[in-house]
């Protein structure tokens, strides 16, 4: 392997590691001198007057209103709003972020303008009446954003990446923490592509720059679940990690992934693709680095990289660690983890930004550290603080990581951020926040304990603290809450994606066994195949979808009894499978295979075909005529809705037939497409809701739903039959480019038919705003449509 060398891995590793010891050198001295408690008490004075107010009279018998804070992110959002504490709330929140992220200073009036701008954009967004609109940061809100940013493209390409990401982390990895923080990356590379490009680009100009943020961000952010959490999780062998840590260090060094060659271990499968995925993703990165940043990226990469390989290969058992072997390497690989940023996007340096993120960096790590001590022991990770808890007795010159947290926070109030106000604010609402927190999940008992260990060196100061922690209001910050939100959307999405495949691979196994028509006991007196005919088509590989949201809709939308409807989900099937039949005869789409298997006019002849089809019409009526747990007026109800149907679904079938080699237009196309596919969909939605005697306005709301659920089912077909996989789909692909067919990849193209088909998603998922059940299938069901493979 003789790739060339892009960056001197050792001397770049080694010039960051000095500029390291010299700050920690300096931490260390004021450290020993104790200083930050007198500074930072003085400052405390100050501080506490925005955050405890005195007790009146009438906050004496009103305080119990006046604490209420109600758990959840909508109902805190309101609360705050409500309360008057929202705009405080974001202003701390997006200071912090501003500081955090962008590296920023916070007295500048250029930065105080940017954040007001911001505190009001959110503020608007978040107060709206949301009381019938769809979660802010749901998947059709992010998509009708990209929408107007021009970015759909990207968009669509991030979220299968993330569902991709998702479906392959493996088990002893957390799925929902890698997509949370692959989002997290993906929107800090954003924030800082929008701070650079101002308001003076082009709307042309933006719409690149964001596409790249989004691709970039996501590029980047691949190491995180891959490179980082892979090798500190017990998924490799030692072996395996050791020769994928070679891998990445090549990476680094060289710039380009290597080549993996034959892998040897358990997780040959994995490796290859998370190996194809960081190859696509560093491919990204050098094709839209400039050359005088592509170097400067690199180096970087490998500070983070081999700082965080430093404190992964240490052992708690070792009791020799010194104080910089402890320190330094966090120092590196949290400043250079953001440090990273500005290159990826190939920023002019900033001395400035420089400078305070690699002073700032330690902050975030030891509270970061602080609040995850308990877990960080149980599984043997070395730490300032799990060090300290095991050795502290017998090590007296190990430095307080929680004394270093507070001589930190003293330094960047006063010699980073020259004793700024709003700095000073910011920073103390969040060191307070963070130990409220910590109180609130670990109970008073263990929180006093660990005070004890930690704050009882400075008991003057720490007096100072934990009267804080106990009467200060109004530090908590929106990025935390969002966290917390965001975690709780992604594992809900989770559980509920995984209970719809389940309860779906259930349904289609009873359906199975349900469908099968027996044979009438008084035969002709000639043989006649027709039963057979319909048996052989009815036990392909059918995904059963019609039928399956019948059971939902009427089982678990509506209450209504499941043996009761099981003829309404049989006469649905026949009537698909019947279509089916017809739509691929000789005569219409000359189809050689369907549902896996050879298509049932070769098997048999086209005149028992249409026979059987036929026959399939007329079992469906007859399946209708037998809902005998309902009065009969909602049966003929069904049976009037049903012919409607099948009279609708002749008439899509004809006009597809009509079309073939003249070009359609968008608006002739979703028509025929609703006729022929959304219209089965909306006989799956209102069939059960006739038999629920729903209203009005909800099978209005249902129809729309059906009407985009079949359209962008439609879409998917069309670009599954340009590039799907004939296996999983269980028939022939090209056969719309063989029949000379109009389709949306014909006439929007390929990503035009995409953008069409997430187009036609959100506008479903909004319809489902009009049904007052439970939707939850519905949504899955989307997402179902638009991510399938068959």
């Amino acid at each position: 392997m003789n790739e060339t060398l892009l960056i001197n891995a050792d001397g770049c590793y080694r010039q960051e590691e000095q500029r390291a010891a010299h700050y920690f050198a300096s931490l260390y001295e004021q450290v020993q001198q104790k200083n930050y408690g007198p500074t930072l008490t003085k400052d405390i004075q100050g501080w506490k007057q925005q955050h405890i107010q005195p007790r009146s009279l009438f906050t004496f018998f009103s305080r119990g209103k006046e604490k209420t804070s109600p758990k959840g992110y909508h109902n805190y959002i309101k609360w705050l709003n409500y309360t008057g504490k929202l705009d405080d709330y974001l202003d701390r929140s997006i200071s912090y972020i501003f500081m955090r992220d962008l590296g920023k200073a916070l007295d500048t009036p250029d930065t105080q303008i940017k954040i007001r701008d911001v505190v009001e954009t959110l503020k608007k967004q978040l107060t709206a009446d949301r009381e019938e609109d769809i979660e802010m940061f749901s998947v059709p809100k992010l998509y009708r954003l990209a929408q107007k940013e021009g970015i759909e493209s990207a968009m669509i390409w991030v979220m299968n990446k993330l569902n991709t990401v998702s479906t392959n982390i493996p088990d002893g990895m957390d799925a929902v923490h890698a997509q949370r923080k692959l989002i997290k990356i993906i929107a800090g590379v954003i924030l800082h592509v929008v701070e650079e490009m101002g308001d003076e680009v082009s709307p042309k100009e933006r719409t690149q720059k964001l596409d790249e943020a989004i691709r970039l961000g996501y590029s980047y952010g691949l190491t995180y679940p891959f490179v980082d959490d892979l090798l500190d999780a017990n998924v490799l062998s030692v072996e395996e990690k050791k020769k994928y840590s070679d891998l990445i260090r090549i990476t680094l060094t060289t710039g380009s992934v290597p080549e993996l060659g034959d892998w040897t271990g358990g997780n040959v499968e994995l490796i290859s693709f998370i190996h194809s995925e960081l190859r696509e993703a560093f491919e990204y990165i050098k094709s839209h680095q400039l050359p005088e940043t592509l170097k400067s990226f690199f180096e970087q990469s490998y500070v983070f990289f081999n700082a965080q390989d430093v404190d992964r290969v240490k052992d708690l058992s070792h009791a020799n660690y010194s104080n910089e072997e402890l320190f330094i390497p966090i120092i590196l690989k949290s400043s250079s983890s953001r440090l990273i940023t500005r290159s990826l996007i190939s920023a002019p340096e900033d001395e400035g930004f420089d400078n305070r993120t690699f002073l700032y960096g330690i902050y975030n790590q030891l509270a970061d550290d602080f609040a995850d001590m308990f877990d960080d022991m149980e599984v043997g990770a070395v730490t300032p603080y799990t060090y300290y808890m095991k050795y502290h007795g017998e090590r007296p010159d190990l430095i307080n990581p929680f004394e270093l947290y507070w001589t930190v926070i003293a330094n960047l109030i006063h010699n980073v951020y020259n004793s700024d106000t709003k700095a000073c604010e910011v920073i103390l609402d969040r060191a307070i926040n963070g130990l409220k927190r910590f109180k609130e999940r670990m109970g008073n008992e263990k929180y006093n304990e660990v005070m004890e260990l930690f704050a009882s060196g400075d008991p003057k100061f720490n007096k100072v603290i934990q009267n804080m922690v106990r009467k200060a209001d109004d530090v908590d910050f929106f990025d935390k809450l969002l966290r917390d939100h965001i975690i709780t959307i992604l594992k809900n999405e989770r559980e509920e994606r995984e209970d719809f495949l389940d309860t779906i691979a259930s349904l289609r196994i009873q359906m199975n066994n349900i469908l099968s028509i027996p044979q009438k006991e008084q035969a002709f007196l000639v043989e006649e195949p027709i039963i057979d005919a319909a048996n052989y088509i009815l036990e392909g590989n059918s995904k059963r979808l019609r039928p399956i949201i019948t059971w939902f809709m009427g089982v678990k939308a509506y209450g209504l009894n499941e043996s009761a409807i099981i003829p309404l989900l049989k006469s649905l099937e026949y009537m698909h499978t019947a279509s089916l039949i017809f739509d691929d005869l000789p005569s219409q789409d000359n189809a050689t295979i369907r549902r896996g298997r050879p298509t049932l006019h070769q098997v048999y002849n086209s005149a028992i075909a249409e026979l059987t089809g036929l026959f399939l019409m007329q079992k469906a009526v007859e399946e209708q005529a037998s809902l005998d747990q309902f009065d009969s007026q909602t049966v003929l109800k069904i049976i009037q809705y049903s012919a409607q149907v099948t009279g609708d679904m002749c008439r899509g079938q004809a006009m597809d037939l009509g079309s073939k080699g003249k070009p359609l237009t968008l608006e002739q196309l979703n028509m025929m497409c609703f006729y022929k596919t959304g219209i089965g969909f909306e006989a799956s939605l209102i069939m059960p809701a006739i038999l629920a005697q729903a209203k009005e306005a909800e099978i209005e709301a249902l129809k729309k739903f059906a009407r985009h659920a079949g359209i962008a089912f439609q879409i998917k077909d069309d670009l599954l039959d340009v590039k799907g996989d004939t296996n999983l789909l269980g028939k022939s692909i090209g056969k719309d480019a063989e029949n000379n067919s109009s389709t949306f990849v014909s006439i929007l193209g390929q990503e035009g038919a995409k953008k069409e088909m997430w187009d036609h998603y959100c506008m479903a998922i909004e319809a489902l705003q009009g049904v007052s059940h439970n939707t939850t299938f519905l949504k899955h069901f989307m997402n179902y449509i638009v991510n399938r493979d068959r």
